[in-house]
């Protein structure tokens, strides 16, 4: 047995077809109110990544709440609220860093909810029109507020080729 990590067990096979995500309501409550409040988080990050590809940033922070923490492995650091969050896509979009991408989407969803909070897990999607496409292993966690399900923390880990 090697000590080395297995990555090949970490990257998705490429895929030609598209993916069709399975949302489910979490095993320890099976109510209604869980499924569709499972289904209201998915057309949630869906509706999320399309205003990226829209470049529609209100309609995108629309999904993030205030105090959302947000960790991905390009990021310099964690960022702990949605002010450094901005302060970051700021910079990066003055020196014409922003990603161009051709399509953006949240694969093999898995999500629960249980009263006002709710867990994501997905594999995002990052194709640009001139590459091979990016995958990432995401977790969301969602609070209820307002009657809107927010993200207040997301962790995006990209996984080895």
């Amino acid at each position: 047995m090697s000590d080395a990590p297995n990555h090949a067990a970490d990257v998705p096979e490429t895929r030609t077809s598209t993916v069709t995500s399975t949302v489910t309501a979490s095993v320890t409550d099976t109510t209604t109110d869980a499924a569709t409040d499972a289904e209201a988080i998915a057309a949630g990050i869906d509706d999320m990544y399309d205003a990226f590809l829209q470049a529609d940033r209100e309609r995108f922070d629309g999904h993030l709440h205030a105090e959302v923490t947000t960790w991905e492995s390009h990021l310099p650091g964690p960022l702990r609220t949605r002010a450094e969050l901005d302060a970051y896509r700021e910079e990066r979009d003055r020196s014409g860093a922003r990603p161009a991408l051709a399509r953006l989407c949240a694969q093999d969803k898995r999500i629960d909810a249980w009263g006002d909070t709710g867990v994501a897990r997905y594999v995002l999607v990052a194709e640009p029109s001139d590459g091979p496409a990016e995958y990432s292993r995401v977790t969301d966690v969602l609070r209820r507020t307002g009657g809107e399900w927010l993200i207040v923390h997301h962790h995006s880990e990209l996984l080895g080729s």
